[in-house]
């Protein structure tokens, strides 16, 4: 693959990635059974200003950005299309997206926003144009700290959680499901949509233990 298909592949994929993380958002917030941790907090920050759940998104995103600053972080076209493309696609599907009525429609829309976050996830990290704002947020605390991974990633997404709850986000089922889920299905479709990167058709993708891999935008 030639260097222009290869960039003109990877354009695609983050913005696939991107959009399609930001309705599988969506279907997490309509099932009403519980959001991804950084969700929580901006479905209770929402619930507090009124604004709805991607605007706040794209908000929570650019103030996390400015953290990047001290922690002498550096963006990529990725980081900041992440900002306001993924809220800007959660709140198009929410507005196209029917309510759901019974348990067994909110499981499916449950199971299937899942799904499709890890397929969103595998697109968005293969292209390879920098991280998300907040797992930037992850990574250069993790540098200035010396702090694990691990330990630095539980630590912001609990007093993000908690925060959210605390504002009114939707804790449940989903939250615990999506936390077991995401690292296995993100590791596989990051080696589904890896992008050549040698003539000879050898792929870069993502190697180590999901928590060390950057799981989310």
């Amino acid at each position: 693959m030639s260097a222009p298909d290869r960039l003109g592949r990877r354009l695609v994929q983050l913005y696939t990635g991107l959009a399609l993380y930001g309705a599988s958002s969506a279907l997490l917030v309509e099932s009403g059974l519980g959001l991804e941790p950084w969700n929580v907090l901006h479905q209770g920050l929402a619930e507090l200003t009124g604004l709805t759940i991607g605007v706040v998104s794209i908000f929570v995103g650019a103030a996390v950005l400015l953290l990047w600053i001290p922690l002498r972080q550096r963006p990529g076209l990725g980081t900041v299309s992440n900002v306001f493309v993924v809220g800007l696609a959660m709140d198009g599907t929410l507005a196209l997206v029917p309510a759901a009525h019974g348990l067994a429609a909110r499981v499916a829309l449950l199971v299937a926003g899942i799904v499709l976050n890890g397929v969103a996830t595998g697109l968005y990290i293969a292209a390879s144009f920098g991280p998300g704002p907040r797992d930037g947020l992850m990574t250069g605390l993790h540098r200035r700290t010396g702090g694990s991974i691990r330990l630095v990633r539980t630590a912001i997404e609990l007093a993000v959680v908690a925060t959210g709850f605390a504002l009114g986000g939707t804790v449940g089922i989903g939250t615990v499901l999506y936390a077991v889920a995401i690292g296995p299905l993100a590791q596989l479709f990051l080696r589904v949509f890896a992008v050549p990167v040698a003539s000879d058709g050898s792929t870069a993708v993502a190697t180590g233990q999901p928590e060390e891999a950057i799981l989310r935008p």
